[in-house]
């Protein structure tokens, strides 16, 4: 045999019952009759697989092999070309002494069956089939039922249905039996093409799914006979479903398939009862010829660049009408949605053609629209981008400020979108958020290849972005008034009681508090230039528990970093006051604030952070004494107590308690007046920064 090679589509079939692509490569049979896939990439050995007298291939659909292995092992050969199928299959056929125009070259049985019809003459003969006649519909319906629970009788009765052209047959008595509203008869065949289907045989599905036959398989399958009325799925398809072409497409082949493909997916989806109903994989053939259609509609429409020019070419053009550029929008999305049934290197590809003809900037301008679908749209093609590559998003955005004002940026308009769409019932905020944490999680930034390093990105995330994703955060929480009296109750009147702004911020929140979490350097220096968590505890104030919540999560986000320049903005802020009064407005609930609450209090008393512990007891140990249902802050006290005993034994008596609070705190003092110490100032910031030069002036 000659080593001809031909290009590939390697795939197994899951535990799920999904084909994964594999990669793609050339295929080769050998002189020792086994087949080999090597990878197109780098060369590797993809497949490997010997030929064996009694595997069972299947071809399908003119450019697909099928076969098991082994058990639990389904493989497929996707070929770019028939010719090269057509190659292989004879070689196949060669191997195993069959004849090349057969579409499966054994009949897949178990050695049970063989033994169990191995003595029964028709064993080795097709199965007979009734005579197409109205009054033997239900003797074949019987007979379609009855083979189902055996692999080996399906697989004759499907050889017999094909070697007769039954199926047509079939279908022009369905024809006549509507004519005559034989009811009887409707529903008996909508019993066998039912069954027809459950054969799992792609040969039958290549013949019930052509043109010429689908529409009466559906229409077979409106007559189920626990209904009183039939359905109208065929005035659905031809009527209701109308296919939209946004640029008209001229290949009459990739036209039918994808109109072959919608009618089928009815079929799975609408039509037929779900799967758990039934045998698990009964329909798994079914799903098959569906993915496949799907990877060739996506083939043949990103090899057509004249037709994404020009859908690109409207879709950013001002002057097409809303309308239009809602049709290329959903287009887009579909399109994007078939893509991810293409194996990682050619999913590669189609994104990068997309992004070199434009679809980031296309989104900037669609996600701006008032239409509600078309930003809906938009965001799904959005969220395919990221998902595929964060890198890739990340590298445009960050090429945008020569060309563009901040307010137009791709992720302010992106935070903008999240934002408006803030409404808990869309549920389009929480998608657009999960966006925004996916592009600016350092996790996603380590690939060698990428060209946005971690901290080029976040400088520029915070210099040009974060004002936009903070800005409903401050506008919805002010100072306390100054003009209070003392002792009045500080209350924020700002503070949002509107349930979808408080939703909103909670959001915002959360993806601040995940920066907390993994960007220490750039969100620490935001938060203590901008006050952030003091404008953030006003929000405890909120009559929505799940936003004070929020709030408190993110200073316990911080504490939890016991990072000592943080410890000292919150002393210095008196940033526990909020949240101390928030417990005592609580009062003896026991709920879900108290317990956040206590455990932020209990944590400080565990790991023991001494500068936390002296503002907490200097300052609010009067306000705790009354809580004792709890040792916490009974705990700290004694935590307190034994730090100052343990510094009066080790310290002179410079280190008295306010002497100790300059130290932990990094305050500044000055010499009193008059001392030789002049008018010098230490700041004490470290320990070993601590120079006493005159110690009684302290």
């Amino acid at each position: 045999m000659s080593d001809t090679r031909r290009r590939v589509k390697v795939y197994t079939l899951n535990e799920e019952r999904q084909w994964e692509d594999r990669g793609t490569g050339h295929v080769c049979c050998s002189e020792a009759a086994s087949l080999t896939v090597t990878g197109e990439a780098d060369g590797s050995v993809l497949l490997e697989s010997r030929i064996s007298p009694d595997t069972a291939y299947q071809k399908q659909q003119d450019t697909l092999i099928v076969w098991s292995e082994a058990e639990n092992c389904d493989l497929a050969l996707s070929f770019q070309e028939k010719a090269g199928c057509d190659e292989i299959w004879e070689k196949i056929c060669q191997v195993q002494g069959k004849d090349p125009s057969v579409e499966i070259t054994q009949d897949p049985v178990d050695e049970s069956e063989e033994e169990r019809f191995e003595d029964t003459p028709e064993s080795g003969h097709l199965l007979e089939l009734p005579p197409c006649e109205p009054e033997r519909l239900e003797e074949l319906a019987e007979l379609v039922t009855s083979v189902l629970p055996s692999p080996v009788r399906r697989e004759k009765l499907a050889l017999a249905l094909l070697s007769s052209g039954y199926i047509r047959k079939l279908l022009q008595l369905f024809r006549a039996s509507e004519e005559a509203d034989d009811r009887r008869g409707l529903q008996q065949l909508y019993q066998i093409v039912r069954g027809l289907l459950f054969l799992n045989k792609a040969t039958l599905f290549e013949v019930m799914f052509s043109d010429d036959c689908i529409m009466d398989v559906v229409g077979c399958l409106e007559y189920e006979p626990a209904l009183l009325q039939p359905k109208s799925h065929r005035e659905f398809l031809t009527k209701t479903a109308r296919f939209r072409e946004v640029i008209p497409i001229t290949d009459s082949e990739l036209r039918q398939k994808i109109h072959q493909t919608y009618r089928v997916q009815y079929i799975q989806d609408i039509i037929l009862p779900t799967q758990s109903v039934f045998e698990d994989n009964f329909l798994s053939t079914l799903s098959s010829f569906i993915f496949f259609n799907k990877v060739e509609i996506v083939s043949m429409l990103q090899e057509d660049e004249k037709f994404l020019t020009e859908v690109f070419a409207q879709l950013t053009d001002e002057a097409t009408e809303d309308s239009k550029r809602r049709e290329l929008v959903n287009f887009f999305k579909e399109f994007c949605a078939f893509s991810q049934t293409l194996q990682p290197q050619n999913r590669d590809a189609f994104f990068k053609t997309l992004a070199n003809l434009g679809i980031l900037p296309a989104l900037e301008i669609v996600m701006g629209m008032e239409d509600v679908q078309v930003k809906a749209a938009a965001t799904d093609i959005f969220s395919y981008l990221v998902e595929f590559s964060p890198s890739m998003v990340r590298e445009f955005v960050m090429q945008e400020p020569q060309q563009a004002d901040d307010d137009v940026l791709l992720i302010n308009v992106v935070i903008k979108q999240m934002i408006c769409d803030s409404d808990p019932e869309l549920g389009g905020a929480v998608q657009l958020m999960g966006l925004l944490r996916t592009l600016i999680d350092p996790e996603n930034m380590l690939a060698p290849a990428s060209k946005t390093e971690k901290s080029e990105f976040l400088s520029f995330f915070y210099k040009y972005c974060m004002h936009v994703l903070t800005a409903p955060l401050l506008a919805n929480t002010a100072e306390e008034d100054p003009d209070l009296t003392e002792g009045a109750a500080k209350v924020n009147p700002v503070c949002p009681d509107n349930f979808q702004t408080a939703q909103l911020l909670a959001l915002i929140l959360e993806l601040l508090t995940f920066c907390v979490e993994h960007h220490s350097y750039h969100i620490k220096s935001y938060i203590m230039t901008r006050d952030l968590l003091r404008r953030v505890l006003t929000l405890m104030n909120s009559r929505h528990s799940f936003l004070a919540l929020c709030a408190l999560r993110f200073m316990r986000r911080i504490i939890g970093l016991k990072d000592e320049y943080y410890n000292r903005y919150i002393v210095k802020g008196n940033l526990f006051e909020p949240v101390i009064n928030a417990l005592l407005d609580n009062g003896t609930r026991y709920n879900l604030l108290n317990s956040a609450i206590i455990e932020l209090f209990e944590f400080i008393r565990v790991e023991d952070i001494k500068s936390l512990i002296a503002h907490i007891v200097d300052n609010f140990t009067t306000a705790l004494e009354s809580i004792e249902y709890v040792q916490t802050f009974k705990g700290l006290k004694g935590r307190y107590e034994q730090e100052k005993e343990r510094q009066s034994r080790g310290f002179s008596s410079a280190y008295s308690t306010p002497a100790l609070k300059r130290y932990l705190y990094g305050q500044t003092c000055r010499p009193r007046t008059g001392s030789s110490a002049g008018n010098r100032m230490c700041v004490f910031r470290r320990r070993s920064d601590v120079q006493i030069l005159d110690m009684y002036t302290i």
